[in-house]
Order: structure tokens, then C-alpha cells, then sequence
């Protein structure tokens, strides 16, 4: 039950989280993947990460540069666009705003746990 409400949570601002882990610079899908774990969120299946990078990119908010390796398979470098950044910021604000508003309905009084 608990993995089914993560993934319900997750798929509501997972495109966020992707554009967040381009802020330092380009990379690509498994380093995303390796960066959202490290960061709590899970691991993150490239069934699930790959076509939010497509939509992404469709949108105009990330560049994907595919890169042959010396050795190995090549790789799909992503990287944010001015847009993206942009888009970053807005959302950004809108979903603390969100996250606040949920914060105070589930503490009412400024409770915690």
C-alpha cells in the first residue's frame, strides 16, 4: 500500500523533480534516476522517467543530445532550456504553495508530529 501512495504522489510532480536534477548542469536518464533515490524518492523505472524526458523535451523545457561512448552504449544527454528554468521557478512556487496549504490541513494549529 505504502509504494502505491508514493507512486500516486510521485506521478503528480515528477516532471518537476526531473527539471530539479538538471540545475547543475546536463545528464542523463540512470544519473537522473540514481539522483531521485539518493534524494528519497525511490528508484525510478526508465519505463517511467523516459517518457516524462520525451514530454519534456517536446514541451521545449530540456534538449536531449544523444552521445556515442568509446566503449558501451551511447547515452541521451539532457539538459534544462531557458524555458525549462522558467518553468522550474513558476512550479516551483506553485507546488511549496500546494505543499504548504496540505501541510496546514494535516496540522491544523501548527501541529506536528
Amino acid at each position: 500500500m505504502a509504494a502505491d501512495r508514493r507512486s500516486s504522489w510521485l506521478k503528480g510532480v515528477l516532471d518537476l523533480l526531473v527539471l530539479s536534477c538538471l540545475t547543475e548542469g546536463e545528464s542523463y536518464g540512470y544519473e537522473i534516476s540514481k539522483a531521485m533515490a539518493a534524494g528519497g524518492l525511490g528508484e525510478i523505472k526508465g519505463g517511467t522517467l523516459y517518457p516524462v524526458l520525451n514530454r519534456l523535451e517536446e514541451a521545449g523545457l530540456v534538449v536531449g543530445e544523444f552521445r556515442a561512448a568509446e566503449r558501451g552504449p551511447g547515452r541521451r544527454y539532457y539538459r534544462l532550456t531557458d524555458d525549462g528554468r522558467a518553468h522550474l521557478a513558476a512550479e516551483s512556487d506553485a507546488w511549496l504553495d500546494f505543499h504548504t496549504a496540505v501541510k496546514t490541513m494535516l496540522h491544523p494549529g501548527g501541529t506536528t508530529r
